[in-house]
């Protein structure tokens, strides 16, 4: 489940990257990497379990599938945090002086 839910937001992210962020504005091509970060190390755990356990890796229990999605969800919120907050850093409009400028 963190690997689907990791490559869903990849996914998501590189088409917003592709239309919507041309001139690399709002950096959404690292958050579409953050995203394909994530999905490649999930993808390399998957493999190892694969490895270690076999196809009974492929079988979760429904507690364990919840606690991937908990999980998987929880990937997905860190990297719009990452994302945000070099977002913030980098200041696209100016927002962030304006306000240091009038205070």
């Amino acid at each position: 489940m963190t690997l689907l839910l990791a490559a869903l937001a990849a996914a998501a992210a590189t088409v917003l990257w592709y239309f919507k962020d041309g001139s690399n504005r709002y950096r959404l091509g690292t958050l579409a990497l953050i995203y394909w970060g994530a999905t490649l190390m999930w993808l390399v755990d998957a493999a190892a379990a694969y490895l270690e356990e076999g196809a009974a890796s492929f079988q979760p229990q429904p507690a364990e599938l919840l606690n991937d999605a908990f999980l998987g969800l929880s990937v997905v919120v860190l990297g719009l945090f990452i994302w945000l907050a070099l977002l913030l850093w980098h200041d696209p409009k100016g927002v962030l002086r304006q306000l240091m400028k009038s205070a």
